[in-house]
C-alpha cells in the first residue's frame, strides 16, 4: 500500500510537469490548404548546454517559389527576407513568376539568444502555397560557439524521421468552393488574434490531458493513503 502511494505521488509528478519543447526546429502548426497562405512559427528549441542559439536560416524552395513572406517583429532579433530572379519562370496561382524569396534569416542583436534549456517562436506568413503534399523548409540553427546544426533531412520512404529533419508543412488539397483562404490550417496574416487561438487551442488541449492525468495522480494517493490509515488501525 505504502508502494501504491508513492507511485502516485510520482505520477502526479510526472503528469504535472510540462511538455518540453521539440528536440528540433519544426514549424507550429504544420497543416495547410494547398493554393492558399500559411501563418506559423518556426519553433526553434537551443540542444546545447554550454552554448546559445544566435542565429536560424530558412532556405525557400525554388520549384515551387513563394511569392509573398512576411515575418512578424522579435524584440533583440533582425528578420531578413531575400529574394532574387529564378532559374527559370514558373506558373504560380496563374501568373508566370520571375523572382521569388529564396531565403529568411533572423539574427540576434548583441546581448541576445536562445539561451540553456530554452526556446523560441519565430513567425512567419508564406504565400501562395504549391499543390503538393509537403513543403519542406531546410534551416539552419547557428550557436554562439560556432557550431552550425543543418537541420535539411527529409523522411525516408519509411515516414522514419531522420536524425536531422528538415521543418515541413502538410498540405492538403484544396476542397471544392474553397478559395484557399480558409479552410483546412489555414491561419489569417501574422499578428491577427486568430493566430494566437490557433496556439492557445492546442495549448487548452494539453493542459486538459494535463488535468486529467492529475486528477487520476490524485485519486491514486487518496486511495494510496487511505489503505495506510486503515492498516495502521488494524495494527
Amino acid at each position: 500500500m505504502r508502494t501504491l502511494a508513492v507511485l502516485a505521488v510520482a505520477g502526479i509528478a510526472v503528469l504535472g510537469t510540462p511538455t518540453i519543447a521539440s528536440a528540433h526546429v519544426s514549424a507550429q502548426p504544420a497543416e495547410f490548404t494547398q493554393g492558399g497562405r500559411a501563418t506559423f512559427a518556426f519553433r526553434v528549441p537551443n540542444e546545447r548546454d554550454n552554448a546559445g542559439t544566435t542565429k536560424i536560416e530558412v532556405t525557400l524552395p525554388q520549384d515551387t517559389p513563394l511569392t509573398s513572406v512576411r515575418t512578424r517583429p522579435m524584440t533583440g532579433w533582425k528578420a531578413e527576407a531575400v529574394k532574387g530572379k529564378l532559374d527559370k519562370p514558373v506558373t504560380v496561382a496563374g501568373k508566370e513568376i520571375t523572382e521569388a524569396f529564396t531565403s529568411i534569416t533572423w539574427t540576434a542583436e548583441a546581448g541576445t539568444k536562445i539561451g540553456v534549456n530554452e526556446y523560441q517562436e519565430f513567425y512567419v506568413a508564406l504565400g501562395t502555397l504549391p499543390e503538393k503534399d509537403t513543403l519542406l523548409l531546410p534551416t539552419k540553427q547557428t550557436y554562439d560557439n560556432g557550431e552550425v546544426v543543418d537541420w535539411s533531412q527529409a523522411a525516408g520512404a519509411d515516414g522514419k524521421e531522420p536524425e536531422h529533419p528538415a521543418p515541413a508543412l502538410k498540405l492538403a488539397a484544396k476542397k471544392a468552393g474553397d478559395d484557399g483562404h480558409g479552410g483546412h490550417g489555414t491561419t489569417p496574416a501574422a499578428g491577427s488574434t486568430d493566430t494566437h487561438e490557433a496556439s492557445a487551442g492546442s495549448d487548452k488541449t494539453a493542459r486538459y490531458l494535463g488535468g486529467a492525468g492529475l486528477a487520476v495522480g490524485a485519486l491514486g494517493l487518496g486511495f494510496g493513503v487511505g489503505a495506510i490509515l486503515r492498516s495502521r488501525r488494524k495494527a
